[in-house]
């Protein structure tokens, strides 16, 4: 029998891996992203294979699935009585069985040698391959023989993401990325649900912790994260938010996701905490928990990074920041997978991490790679801090005073995101915390912009060009009272997405102001141009004396703001 029917993808992937190894490339990584269906490419190329196999995992729960599902593969075969079989702590694998699935940690220097004496073992499978470098893990695959001149055997790596916190390549273990597969690519295939994204300012600034390695400290951002204030408004911002969605809240530390999962209980919430130090009954009860809907939302400590596979979750809380793409990508993927009951999977970013690089090209050299943000042609709106407003200590207590808060974001595409659409037919542009902007054309033919910026508790301020010209109740009122007002000052038509000066070719001006960009933008026409300066604009404007304003122009160059009459104020 062939098995069980794989995707298109599926397929390619293990014939990049059949391919590769008539290339005489031994050691070989598939990247796939999370919800992609790892294991049964495992099971397959373990369905195929006709020596004994090998599968390394990390967690107890990526050692059962990878046992459940290559068994199950096996058992639709009826000719293929082969045994698969678990070496992991109590567990140990019978001498006739011929696919062993084995936690790593579990092969210490005496047990490998025996577990392995005189099975021949020529195929190894690598889950989640990024930790492959790591002196331990790396110390068994040479036990194992496979950086032998005369290893007759073939490691496949799997792994959603190529690129490591630390810098170090993957190159140090393996040979090639046989087979890459995008996030994007998946999501527009309708194999995974799109992120809808939320950005929530808590207010806390983070600039002055300590990085270790690639990432934060995690000592001292505990410390300057495990607020009273912070994990209040982090509550009631998942308690609105993410209302009927079960959601996975990802937190620095263990006191962190006890907080957390008391102040969103005292909410009201139904929420649970798990982490590794846990006892695996406990954590299972409360996840077996989560899975019957008897929990909304079940705050962790890196457990839930990997191995956990549950469709239902349709809402990610990242509470705590990372700077680490590895880290951010295993976090939101535990909210995309596929379930009649989610369209999309909604991710609160409570930690400006829309600059984070998502849609990545797979690279095995990322300790000597370009960085992702100096790569030309690559929008980002960075890694900009909140300040803090030291007149307002009481967090936010209702839905509204959250929204103040919040800016809409796309986690795959950190660019402009046309959040108004629902009550506006034009197209502003959103500046994150910055606000919104609307660019059009005056009555003499000048290009001019309004922007909205919030203003005090609610409140916000109507701005043509560089003149503040009105202060309005709300942000909402604001962009509805600019809509009113656009024929006053120009064409209403030419502030919709349609216009026709937006499509037009992008002048030398502006290009020159784009290439002074860091990093350089490329754009097809001047309505891309023209957001991207506003939203480097924006994004310099956190910045800060001397981090980087010199490098953004003005989003307007040729802008004659002139001497408009205000707008009616609501």
């Amino acid at each position: 029998m062939a098995g069980v029917e794989l995707r298109a993808y599926q397929r390619a992937a293990v014939e990049a891996v059949l391919a590769a190894r008539r290339d005489g490339v031994r050691r070989m990584v598939l990247a796939l992203p999370t919800g992609a269906g790892k294991t049964i490419v495992f099971a397959e190329l373990a369905r195929r294979a006709r020596h004994p196999v090998l599968v390394l995992a990390h967690r107890d729960e990526l050692v059962r699935q990878a046992h459940a599902r290559i068994a199950a593969v096996l058992r639709e075969d009826a000719n293929d009585s082969r045994e698969v079989a678990i070496e992991q702590g109590d567990h140990r694998s019978s001498r006739d069985a011929a696919i062993l699935v084995a936690s790593i940690r579990s092969l210490h220097d005496r047990r490998i040698g025996t577990a392995l004496a005189g099975r021949g073992i020529r195929l190894v499978i690598y889950d989640e391959c990024h930790h492959a470098i790591a002196d331990d893990n790396r110390r068994v695959l040479e036990q194992i023989g496979a950086f032998a001149d005369d290893w007759p055997g073939t490691l496949v790596g799997a792994t959603a993401t190529t690129r490591r916190a630390d810098g170090r390549g993957l190159d140090e273990v393996f040979e090639r990325i046989v087979y890459h597969r995008s996030l994007r690519e998946m999501i527009d295939e309708g194999w995974l649900r799109p992120l809808v994204g939320m950005r929530i300012a808590t207010g806390v600034d983070i600039s002055d912790v300590a990085i270790r390695g690639d990432d934060f400290d995690e000592t001292a951002l505990a410390a300057r994260i495990d607020v009273e204030a912070r994990n209040h408004l982090v509550a009631r911002s998942i308690q609105e938010l993410a209302r009927g969605r079960r959601t996975i809240a990802f937190c620095i530390g263990i006191h962190h996701a006890e907080r957390l999962s008391g102040a969103l209980r005292k909410l009201g919430v139904r929420a649970g905490m798990v982490c590794g130090e846990m006892p695996k009954p406990d954590r299972m009860r409360v996840l077996d928990r989560f899975r019957r809907g008897e929990l909304e939302v079940v705050t962790n400590v890196g457990v839930l990074t990997e191995g956990f596979d549950d469709p239902g979750v349709s809402a990610i809380a990242m509470v705590r920041p990372t700077r680490s793409e590895a880290v951010y990508l295993q976090c939101v993927g535990r909210g995309m997978r596929t379930h009649p009951d989610a369209s999309d999977c909604l991710v609160l970013d409570f930690v400006d991490l829309s600059g984070v690089e998502v849609m990545t090209t797979a690279t095995l050299d990322a300790g000597r790679g370009v960085p992702p943000e100096e790569r030309a042609g690559e929008s980002t709106t960075g890694m900009a801090a909140i300040p803090v407003d030291d007149d307002d200590d009481e967090p936010p207590a209702t839905l509204a005073e959250i929204e103040a808060r919040l800016a809409r974001f796309d986690p795959l595409v950190p660019s402009v995101r046309e959040e108004t659409a629902a009550i506006s037919v034009n197209a502003w542009i959103s500046l994150g915390a910055r606000g919104l902007m609307l660019h059009f054309v005056d009555h003499v033919g000048a290009l001019q912009y309004f922007a909205v910026r919030a203003e005090g508790r609610g409140a916000a301020a109507v701005w043509l060009g560089d003149r503040r010209i009105a202060r309005v109740s709300s942000l909402w009122d604001a962009i509805a009272a600019v809509d009113d007002e656009l024929a006053r000052h120009g064409e209403p038509a030419s502030a919709r997405a349609d216009a026709s000066w937006r499509t037009a070719p992008c002048p030398d001006d502006l290009r020159g102001q784009l290439a002074g960009l860091c990093p350089a933008r490329i754009v097809n026409n001047v309505g891309e141009a023209l957001a991207h300066l506003a939203l480097a604009e924006a994004l310099a404007s956190f910045a800060g004396p001397g981090r980087g304003r010199d490098q953004v122009a003005r989003p307007l160059p040729a802008s004659k703001a002139g001497s408009a009459s205000p707008i009616t104020r609501r």
